[in-house]
This record gives C-alpha cells, sequence and structure tokens, in this order.
C-alpha cells in the first residue's frame, strides 16, 4: 500500500488494540504511523453488548473499517463490526506480505552496501506497483530483467532480485486430465513409451507429471503459477502425446479433468 498520512473512508485497516474502556476502545493503526482511532461500543458488534471486553481486549490485533477521518481534528473513527471473516483474514494476509516485503527492502539495502537507500527503493517499487509485495513476486516471475526498469543501482537491483529468489513462494495452480493410449502394433508399447517421454517437460519451468492409471489410461498432471500458462502446458503435452500415437497409427485421446484448485 502506498504510503499515506491517513486513511481513506471505507477502507480496511490493521489496527492494535491499546485501551478498552466501557462504551469505547482506543486502537493504534498499524499500517499509518500508530495513529490513534476510535472504536465506540455501537461498532464493536452486532446486538446488545453487555461487557465490551467480552468483544474486543487490548493487546489484540484487529481488521476495521474506516468510518470517517478528521485530520484536522486527528480523529479516525472505525467499525469493527462491518469487517466480515474473509475481509479479515483476507486484510492480514495483505498486512503481513507488506510487513515482510518491506524488511526484504532493508536486507537488500543492507547487502548492496545502501542502508540510507531503503525509502528510495520503497518510492521506486511504488511508482510501479501499487504494493510490495506483488513487486518481489513479479521479480521471481519475471526475471532479473524487469529490475531494470526500476532506475535502480546495479548492486540494489541483484540484491532485490538475490532476496525475492530467496523467500518467495509463488502460488500455483494444479490442473490435470486423463490420456488414453492405445497401439494394435507388435511394437505398440514402444510407441506408447515415446508418446508417453513426448508429454514429458521440455524445461525446469514447466511442472508436468504423468501418473499410470492402467493401460491404455494414463494421467497428466501440470502445475504453474496460473491457470492460463497451466492450461497452455496441459495442452502441449497431451497434443504431443495424442501426436505420436496418431502418426504411428495409433490411437490417442484426451480428456479434460474438473481444476482441481489453487495451491499457495
Amino acid at each position: 500500500m502506498q504510503e499515506r498520512e491517513w486513511p481513506d473512508t471505507g477502507e480496511l485497516v490493521v489496527c492494535s488494540v491499546k485501551n478498552v474502556k466501557d462504551f469505547v476502545a482506543f486502537v493504534t493503526l498499524d499500517e499509518y504511523n500508530d495513529q490513534e482511532g476510535l472504536i465506540p461500543i455501537s461498532e464493536i458488534a452486532r446486538g446488545w453488548i453487555k461487557y465490551i471486553r467480552d468483544h474486543i481486549r487490548e493487546g489484540q490485533k484487529v481488521v476495521c473499517k474506516v468510518l470517517n477521518v478528521d485530520p484536522q481534528k486527528g480523529h479516525i473513527d472505525l467499525s469493527l463490526k462491518d469487517v466480515n471473516e474473509h475481509q479479515r483474514r483476507e486484510k492480514i494476509r495483505i498486512w503481513k506480505n507488506e510487513s515482510k516485503a518491506r524488511k526484504w527492502i532493508g536486507f537488500a539495502a543492507a547487502e548492496a552496501g545502501c542502508e540510507d537507500a531503503v525509502q528510495a527503493i520503497t518510492d521506486s517499487l511504488y511508482r510501479e506497483y501499487p504494493d510490495l509485495h506483488p513487486a518481489f513476486e513479479d521479480f521471481v516471475l519475471e526475471g532479473r530483467e524487469i529490475l531494470d526498469k526500476l532506475g535502480l543501482d546495479a548492486p540494489i537491483a541483484d540484491a532485490l532480485y538475490k532476496i525475492a529468489t530467496e523467500n518467495v513462494k509463488l502460488p500455483t495452480v494444479t490442473i490435470s486430465g486423463d490420456l488414453y493410449l492405445q497401439s494394435s502394433k507388435s511394437d505398440g508399447v514402444n510407441i506408447i513409451r515415446r508418446a508417453l517421454r513426448s508429454a514429458e517437460p521440455k524445461s525446469e519451468d514447466e511442472h508436468v507429471e504423468i501418473i499410470y492409471l492402467g493401460a491404455p489410461n494414463y494421467r497428466i498432471k501440470v502445475s504453474a503459477p496460473n491457470y492460463k500458462e497451466a492450461e497452455k502446458n496441459l495442452e502441449k503435452a497431451s497434443s504431443a502425446a495424442i501426436g505420436v500415437m496418431k502418426r504411428a497409427g495409433g490411437e490417442g485421446r484426451f480428456t479434460r479433468k474438473a481444476k482441481a484448485g489453487k495451491h499457495v
């Protein structure tokens, strides 16, 4: 998230609970230099509240929705009840990722011998990305060359790329499909073996697994950073195997299975 002094109305913010009174909770906003905000008891939870501390307590980390911001008076009004569980989990995930990315920038600056360049690096990333963590994901996906576009000195760019490749675990998707491969020729077993070899990955960037289900059925599983790339690689692998079979006078069919889902 681009650094700002004050949050926007409607924004979700991560807060640390500092003081809980009978009718209000005071918090600090972790992403905004610990600016103070307050949650009135009417915004703590839905329904009647007998004891406020049954719902919120000191030292707790909470996600709130910004109701109103008055920079002149220094007031930030917040709601806890307007944030559902899905929103809370997603906001915490993004916040943790951004915290890690800020640490990585510090590590990169130190490794490059430019400890005083942390803010300049951060500003450079924000000019190209709305958040910091996706920038590090991009470095891993696109390679070292993408850092040249940021206008950073080579030692800093090298350090950022090194830290990204060491720390970023990219989300992947896995999809699969079934192959039917059959040949009535005397060397049919060898033809099928050639077909299966043709479906194997051709580079380290491709992740293809072939599973024997029992002749003449085989399963192809492909993992990739996104569905578009996974679909492309699955099509490439299955087409290669079927092509070998048909050129050798055999049979080859492919049946696409339902999406297996995303794994982080």
